[in-house]
């Protein structure tokens, strides 16, 4: 059974972000032998003309996070998506693998080690958290990247 990935993103907002940005990571990540958990076409299911639609959406996304087996996060933006950091959050609190995929040059912070708000970078490990940062698809398939560690790790 393939481990699964919540891909926490903003780009489901944006016709071209969508179109042209999500499949290239969604690819990378697919190609590694993970299931993509997208939350904007695993919302399709949801009736947005019915009263109540947003709280069904924000259920199932809180769903989502805490049965994947772990999340990668788009943090691009200064600072990044309000709805990616609560979902990064969420996964944070519950102890699930976390990933950042940041190609935004852009310095966030005023930590003189870490390129974003230093809450971000509590779910990576103290030592090494490089690893866990993506600045480039490319990187997504690097054998010394964490992500291909994790699947290699996993049972």
């Amino acid at each position: 059974m393939p481990k699964t990935l919540y891909l926490a993103n903003h780009y489901g907002f944006s016709t071209q972000q969508k179109d042209r940005l999500l499949p290239e990571i969604v690819t990378a990540l697919t190609s590694l032998g993970i299931e993509v958990w997208e939350p904007f076409a695993r919302n399709n299911q949801i009736d947005f003309s019915k009263q109540g639609w947003a709280y069904d959406v924000g259920q199932a996304d809180f769903r989502d996070v805490r049965e994947s087996d772990g999340i990668f996060a788009v943090v691009n933006g200064c600072p990044p998506d309000e709805g990616v950091m609560i979902e990064l959050g969420m996964a944070i609190a519950l102890g699930k693998p976390t990933f950042l995929f940041r190609d935004d040059f852009r310095r966030c912070t005023d930590s003189e080690t870490y390129p974003l708000n230093l809450m971000l970078f509590t779910g990576l490990p103290r030592s090494g958290w490089e690893d866990y940062l993506y600045t480039s698809i490319e990187d997504i398939a690097r054998s010394d990247k964490a992500i291909v560690k994790w699947l290699r790790e996993s049972p």
